[in-house]
């Protein structure tokens, strides 16, 4: 929980959704306190508290908890609060009822709605996939657009689809986002695009993963740098970001992260190094990365219930392997100090479900000059919290937050997918595929 008188130096934010924090840490670098943070995985919550642990961090679905629940449990009382942001997950959105809204498949974007009209909040960021623009599935965004007006917020029309390349980060990742501010407070502006980056600025300063064989078993080991980039050097936090306003945390340069290695048969070695960059090998189908262009969207994979499928990861440009979570978290715009689950799956997910910080760092930046504040970068340090938050598993993770370790639904056979995912609900979310 933030104490009151860091509190009182900055404006506040609440996550919802939030993952493992790609949002709360845009907002933090935006110069906004992270108040309290909303996620339904115990382990996504474990990362999370890890990274922010200043943060009231409510292990509970939106479906079950209150405006008046999250202010008690982040020690905020009636302050005002300055934004809610968050994308409700794109598990699908069903347009069968007369309003999708009342359909209880979409209840997860009903309650954002219902939360906003609780915490009454100076404005709102709702984030979601490009998807929800496009065809019939517009008609759910435009109820959205309808409940949010009469809830008292005027909206900036007409939304954007931002590319996260377009923003600094070395990765092409379209999102919606949808702001809104409470009536009669001045409207942001949607960020326009600013810098390029690729993949060289992000990942070549890395040490190879496969050159230590303690790697093989954990995910983590000291190793020397040569970075050159200032991209690599901002997230390595050797050199200042102008535009960064998070509290600095302490962490040792030294140590190579969330590096664990993806033992590969020497077939698919000799198949990946003949294969081009930017090209997609023809076995695996995984994309051979350009070190002058973008990696391609880093997706989530699937969860327990839909079949625990990890989505392809992209090919290192140089070396015969698929990248390390760290890489993965370069080219989505992580700093080094933030830590994902120490288990490549979960890592990934972490990584593919988040918002780039860069890229919702610069919606983030345009809401808070609305509310009149220059940011400045805060003086005190935060220590991130004790590591073996990264290592815990769901029945250790949902006892740590004291949540039922079926939080997160276990897969179900082919019959009950059918039952519980019927032909109606119309899917947003891009396919995933078995990772071999």
């Amino acid at each position: 929980m933030l104490k009151n008188s860091e509190l009182a130096r900055r404006p506040i934010a609440i996550d919802l959704f939030a993952g493992a924090g790609g949002l709360s840490l845009a907002f933090e670098q935006a110069g906004f306190d992270i108040a309290a943070a909303v996620e339904i995985d115990p382990i996504h919550c474990a990362v999370h508290h890890y990274n922010f642990p200043d943060t009231a961090t409510l292990c509970a679905s939106v479906t079950d908890i209150t405006g008046n629940e999250i202010r008690l449990r982040a020690g905020i009382g009636n302050r005002q609060v300055d934004v809610v942001c968050g994308g409700a997950p794109c598990q699908g959105f069903s347009l069968i009822g007369r309003r999708a809204l009342d359909d209880p498949r979409n209840d997860l974007v009903f309650h954002f709605v219902r939360l906003i009209r609780e915490l009454k909040p100076s404005y709102f960021v709702f984030e979601n996939v490009k998807g929800l623009t496009l065809g019939k599935h517009k008609k759910f965004l435009d109820e959205v657009v309808i409940e949010m007006t009469n809830a008292g917020y005027q909206i900036a029309l007409p939304w954007k689809v931002l590319n996260a390349a377009d923003f600094g980060v070395p990765q092409s990742r379209q999102r919606l986002f949808l702001i809104g501010a409470r009536q009669g407070l001045p409207m942001p502006a949607y960020p326009i695009s600013t810098e390029r980056t690729t993949v060289n600025d992000a990942i070549f300063d890395l040490p190879n993963a496969n050159d230590f064989p303690e790697l093989s078993q954990g995910d983590a080991v000291h190793a020397n740098y040569s970075t050159k980039a200032m991209y690599a050097k901002r997230l390595r936090g050797l050199i200042e970001d102008p535009l960064d306003f998070s509290y600095p945390r302490t962490f040792d340069r030294t140590l190579l992260t969330c590096s664990g290695r993806t033992e590969h048969t020497e077939l698919s070695k000799t198949r990946f190094s003949a294969t081009a960059n930017g090209e997609t090998e023809a076995v695996s189908r995984f994309l051979k990365l350009d070190p002058s262009g973008v990696c391609n969207t880093l997706r989530a994979g699937t969860d327990s219930a839909r079949g625990a499928f990890t989505s392809p990861r992209p090919i290192h440009p140089t070396y015969p392997r698929v990248i390390t979570v760290r890489e993965a978290a370069r080219l989505h715009s992580y700093p080094d100090w933030f830590r994902f689950h120490s288990t490549k799956w979960h890592g990934f997910r972490e990584i593919g479900n988040s918002v780039p910080p860069l890229l919702g760092r610069a919606v983030a930046l345009e809401v808070i000059k609305s509310l009149g504040i220059t940011p400045v970068k805060p003086v005190k340090t935060i220590a991130t919290s004790a590591e073996y938050l990264l290592k815990l598993n769901m029945a250790t993770a949902a006892k740590h937050f004291r949540v039922s370790p079926k939080v997160i639904g276990q897969r179900l056979r082919k019959t009950e997918q059918t039952q519980t995912n019927p032909p109606t609900q119309l899917m947003l979310c891009e396919p995933e595929v078995a990772y071999g």
